[in-house]
């Protein structure tokens, strides 16, 4: 068996050096290249993503899966061998039942879908994604439809980034958490909220760059196999173990945006930068689902990065960086800032309370678009009415609207958004469970190493790195934050 292993292994190295060569042009488009190239990038990323479809869907692969499941079977369900063996089944029976010239039309559309939507949102002009938007819609009910018996039209994509959830078991999960965080919402926001305007003063790009990359090193981002850069939208992006990427963006008055994107694209690196290096070129190389990958990034986004114990170690370093406009601004001031509660109109911009809120109306503008219950024009209007009845507050313009997440004009619609509230869940259970574990985590999370030491003890509980049940979640595509 161990010959028909080996090819199977060195087959599946192929793939994944397709899809990372893809990913190489895709971060390259997403960062660097000029807009000329649009066109010809499209064919290009298309090009390779139809060849590693093709290749994962050839019959051989199938010969190979049929002849090693029994082998399989003998060993531990966690072993190497048998996780490698089920999640490949999984994707291959999956791939199978999805033609190569979708892959490459839908890859093709979406990369150009990109680039107008790069362009329109800051010209606030929604009228010029329409008709692509329209066309990822069916490009998404298609995808949908190679998968028939679903419940839901939206059963076959969300199961893609997080297996076994459905439209209703999505559903039911925020149907509970919305009835417990409205008035936890509504009794916060009751108050007198927070002063931030220490945070929306005058900063330096490259200051605030280097400031979180440098607490995104502390946590444990290993520079020698990453880097950051700017985005219009931030996102992480892995090439192989060796190789993951994180991009953020930069406003010079606000502190924040550029601060906790980099923390939360350091946490999806950080997890992937934990993966075995000897699952490399496999589907075990890869995020578990969505909602894990997510778990991590809102962890050490949320949960550490905006912890007191945090900021009474970086806070005077901060203060060191930016004198003028903090320098008069105490510990309390600031922790207050960077937790304020009160509703808003961006959702990576959200706090901690009323972010979950921007999720739930993604999630349910998504059934409705693949229902056919809400037509793409109508969008923006449907958008600004649940703004209106869940927080109170309804955007200006489609800038801050409807344009303000790249996820449906760089992918399809349908399947990205639950995985963030999920992950907000994962990630307070996670956390809960590390400091059982290592009592000592919060304590450490205020010492001069504490990232060093919160790393090495959140790994051992928290799973920051690869198991052998991992599937394909984003090491081929952007992991939107």
């Amino acid at each position: 068996m161990q010959d028909k292993l080996d090819e199977l292994n060195a087959r599946l190295g192929e793939i994944y050096d397709l899809q990372g060569a893809a990913a190489v042009l895709t971060w390259d488009q997403l960062t660097y290249m000029p807009p000329g190239g649009a066109v010809a990038r499209g064919r290009q990323v298309a090009l390779l993503s139809r060849l590693a479809h093709e290749k994962l869907t050839d019959p051989q692969i199938g010969r190979l899966l049929d002849a090693l499941r029994p082998y399989a079977a003998q060993m531990p369900y966690d072993s190497q061998v048998a996780s490698l063996v089920r999640v490949t089944q999984r994707i291959y029976d999956k791939a199978v039942k999805v033609p190569a010239e979708y892959v490459a039309r839908m890859t093709e559309h979406t990369t150009a879908t990109y680039e107008v939507w790069e362009g329109a949102r800051p010209a606030n002009d929604f009228a010029r994604v329409i008709p692509y938007l329209e066309k990822t819609l069916d490009l998404s009910r298609e995808m949908a439809n190679f998968f028939p018996g679903y419940q839901h039209i939206a059963d076959p994509l969300i199961d893609t980034s997080d297996e076994g959830m459905t439209a209703a078991t999505v559903a039911a999960v925020f149907a509970e958490l919305r009835a417990q965080l409205v008035p936890i919402v509504r009794a916060t926001t009751a108050q007198p909220p927070a002063d931030d305007a220490c945070l929306h003063q005058d900063y330096p790009e490259e200051a605030q760059l280097a400031f979180g990359l440098d607490i995104a090193r502390r946590f444990g981002y290993d520079m020698e196999r990453g880097r950051l850069d700017k985005t219009a939208h931030p996102f992480t992006i892995g090439f192989s173990t060796g190789d993951v990427r994180i991009t953020t963006r930069v406003k010079l008055h606000d502190l924040s945006d550029s601060l906790f994107s980099t923390l939360h694209e350091a946490g999806h690196a950080m997890y992937e930068q934990g993966v075995d290096p000897t699952l490399e070129g496999t589907p075990l190389a890869e995020g578990t689902s969505a909602g894990v990958h997510e778990s991590q990034s809102r962890l050490w986004e949320n949960i550490v990065g905006r912890s007191r114990g945090l900021w009474e170690f970086y806070y005077p370093r901060l203060q060191a960086t930016f004198p003028q406009q903090l320098g008069g601004v105490s510990l309390d001031a600031f922790y207050r800032a960077i937790n304020k509660v009160q509703p808003s109109l961006i959702r990576t911009d959200a706090d901690e309370v009323t972010y979950n809120l921007h999720v739930m109306v993604r999630f349910d503008l998504e059934l409705a678009l693949l229902e056919g219950t809400l037509a793409v024009r109508d969008l923006p209007e449907a958008w600004r009415e649940r703004y209106a009845a869940d927080l109170g507050i309804a955007p200006p313009d489609d800038r801050d609207g409807v344009l303000q997440d790249v996820h449906w004009y760089g992918g399809l619609i349908g399947g990205a958004f639950q995985g963030y509230t999920l992950g907000n869940i994962m990630s307070a259970q996670f956390y809960d469970a590390a400091v059982r574990a290592h009592s000592s985590i919060p304590a450490e999370i205020a010492q001069a190493n504490s990232a060093r030491c919160m790393t090495g003890c959140a790994r051992t509980s928290i799973g920051t790195g690869a198991s052998s049940q991992q599937r394909s979640c984003c090491s081929a595509s952007p992991a939107a934050g």
